[in-house]
């Protein structure tokens, strides 16, 4: 039997008692006296925890509609329901549908990095949000969130796997509705920012590979990553799912590049 995520939370997670309620903003209130909350990006102070100042703020650039129906690459005007860029028309990816939060650009790497490579976990609540209204449409039916997985010399090395925390954070405690470790990286790959397009299509090749004994077939899948920036990755991951017999494979990324697209 196929679990369905979950379209409304569970009344525990979304309905927390008044007593509850009253010690959790108590508690925040004494925090925010002790330790002010601070911007997301520059350190600034701010009023609420996990939230940019005005400055940054406006340097974020979030994407919607208009895009492309499969890749969600933006577009400058509306082309009408089920446009595909000139990308998809050539050759449908091997995932369903991709949406993005943000444009990967000068205003948003310092967040993106700090959060990947500089422990600065606090910003994933901010940026599950953000992914949650990005991907509305993927969410909705879902049955599983998977996070693209790291080589396990490269998350011992980091210590965390952004992609999925990010995972877990969209999910908001329903850990059942999220599979970290089914997807594995069998080798370790060089970073894909030191390639081209094709170069970052070769080094993912057969890199990805399904856990024995777990079953994706007629499942609703959303792979979780942090950037897409050609997605050879996720491509690579979609393949895997596909033969697999995933029926539906869908990828939910914090930020896209869009250098040299159009």
């Amino acid at each position: 039997m196929i679990k369905t995520f979950p379209a409304r939370w569970p009344r525990r997670f979304r309905e927390p008692g008044r007593s509850t309620k009253s010690l959790k903003r108590l508690g925040a209130s004494l925090l925010d006296l002790l330790l002010p909350p601070r911007c997301l990006a520059c350190g600034e102070e701010v009023s609420a925890a996990h939230a940019l100042c005005a400055d940054c703020w406006r340097r974020l650039t979030f994407l919607g509609d208009p895009c492309c129906a499969c890749c969600g690459l933006p577009f400058a005007f509306e082309l009408g329901t089920g446009a595909l860029c000139g990308a998809c028309t050539r050759e449908q990816p091997s995932y369903d549908r991709a949406r993005s939060a943000l444009r990967y650009d000068d205003g948003s790497r310092r967040l993106v990095l700090a959060f990947k490579h500089g422990d600065r976990l606090h910003g994933a609540p901010a940026f599950a949000d953000w992914m949650r209204r990005a991907g509305a449409g993927l969410l909705a039916d879902a049955d599983l969130l998977m996070p693209v997985p790291l080589h396990w010399t490269r998350l011992l090395k980091r210590r965390y796997n952004q992609s999925a925390v990010l995972a877990h954070r969209i999910a908001r405690g329903t850990a059942d509705a999220v599979a970290p470790d089914w997807l594995v990286r069998r080798r370790r790959t060089p970073s894909q920012g030191e390639f081209g397009p094709e170069g970052r299509r070769r080094n993912v090749r057969s890199a990805f590979a399904l856990k024995p004994g777990r079953v994706v077939a007629g499942r609703k899948i959303v792979l979780i990553d942090d950037v897409f920036t050609t997605g050879a990755t996720v491509e690579e991951c979609a393949r895997v799912l596909r033969r697999a017999g995933a029926q539906r494979i869908d990828v939910l990324t914090l930020a896209r590049s869009l250098r040299g697209q159009a």
